[in-house]
């Protein structure tokens, strides 16, 4: 096995790694991939409230006695909206009990 050896090259390291030779970054960090907390949050916001509107218009629906839509998936669309709104309800809370402490915790 013939094992060489290349002279170390700095610069050609620091641009990989994003820096430059002096090791300030070169460009502004770019945010991790993926959706952020926020992001997160507003589309679950957005999940109930489809879920939501959906179950309210099978409720009008099954009022003025439309044959295509049961009784039984106006029921389970309903329940899937009561539990979205229950677990956003509980997340809300639990955000809000979370902000409470941090803003009593004596520094």
């Amino acid at each position: 096995m013939d094992l060489k050896l290349k002279p170390f090259d700095f610069a050609q390291a620091a641009s990989r790694a994003g820096l430059a030779v002096n090791g300030q970054p070169l460009a502004k960090p770019k945010a991790v991939d993926g959706a952020s907390f926020g992001d997160a949050m507003a589309q679950a916001m957005k999940g109930v409230s489809q879920a939501q509107t959906q179950a309210s218009r099978l409720q009008r629906e099954v009022q003025l006695d439309n044959p295509t839509v049961s009784l039984e998936e106006t029921m389970v669309a309903m329940q899937k909206a009561q539990i979205g709104f229950q677990a956003t309800l509980q997340v809300r809370n639990r955000l809000v009990s979370a902000y409470s402490e941090i803003m009593n915790m004596q520094v």
